[in-house]
């Protein structure tokens, strides 16, 4: 999964997913392409961007959805 775009229910783009391959990281980036945050496949946990643990599992959409 090289780039997944995440969009609302209108269609407008809210962000994307980038599967990083290698690093086993999946992170999500804004619209405008600013950083938010990973999800580590091997420790099953989601971080933001400041590396504060979000939770154990995949929430990446939350951060994309985050007000």
């Amino acid at each position: 999964m090289p780039r997944e775009n995440i969009r609302d229910r209108h269609g407008k783009l809210m962000g994307w997913f980038e599967d990083n391959g290698v690093s086993g990281r999946i992170d999500a980036r804004d619209a405008s392409g600013r950083w938010l945050g990973y999800y580590d496949k091997r420790l099953d946990e989601t971080r933001d961007a400041s590396g504060r643990l979000l939770a154990k599992g995949n929430l990446l959409a939350s951060l994309i959805f985050r007000p």
